[in-house]
């Protein structure tokens, strides 16, 4: 089986998720610009804790199922960091938390679990539909952890420890989404496959962010 080139599968996430950049999405631009109310990013990391544990999960299912080669192997790379660099992301997430006031176990809320499900049967039905929704995160991942952090410091008066969880992944996730988009290409995925799970995600975490808004304080 030949790799197929990473720019026609970087090209298809990024149609994917036109209309859908989480970072033009209202509640990322209120955090950026610090008008959230407070309590909101408590909330918030109440919610978001899910989807952070729920990613080793997924990345070690994905990998399981996955013949043994590059594409395995870079899989299991992005699940190494997620488990221990620098320490294991699930707890490096709680310093943002604990800084955030969020409560300690809150269950998920309607656009929570709709999303964790639709991660859950990708994961069940197709490895590349879910590593394809890994990767349409993963491609906005990075900018959108430099832009939490910087909103932390600047409107919310965290300091570095409240923003550790955010500062990794500024850097990470740009190896990281490379890597699933390599990833993708050593197994010649089929790009309709791609798009459509991708979008999948992109609808899903847009949605994520919605329900935020919808249950903001008036």
């Amino acid at each position: 089986m030949c790799a197929m080139p990473t720019d026609p599968i970087n090209d298809v996430l990024a149609d994917a998720l036109v209309g859908r950049q989480l970072l033009t999405h209202p509640f990322y631009l209120r955090w950026e610009a610090g008008t959230l109310a407070e309590g909101e990013l408590a909330t918030y990391a109440e919610q978001y804790r899910h989807l952070e544990r729920e990613l080793p999960v997924t990345l070690a299912a994905i990998a399981s199922n996955l013949p043994e080669g590059t594409s395995r192997s870079l899989v299991l790379a992005n699940l190494a960091d997620e488990l221990g660099v620098p320490e294991p992301h699930a707890q490096l997430f709680e310093s943002f938390a604990r800084a955030a006031g969020a409560a300690a176990e809150v269950v998920p809320t309607r656009a929570t679990e709709a999303l964790l499900a639709s991660i859950r049967a990708a994961v069940l039905s197709d490895p590349v539909a879910a590593l394809a929704m890994v990767a349409a995160y993963e491609v906005q991942a990075s900018d959108i952890a430099a832009s939490k952090g910087d909103g932390l410091r600047r409107h919310y008066g965290m300091d570095a420890e409240g923003t550790r969880f955010w500062d990794v992944h500024r850097t990470q996730e740009i190896d990281h989404a490379g890597w699933s988009a390599d990833a993708l290409g050593g197994l010649d995925a089929d790009l309709a496959v791609i798009a459509a799970a991708a979008r999948e995600a992109a609808e899903g975490w847009w949605s994520f962010l919605s329900e935020r808004e919808e249950l903001a304080p008036a």
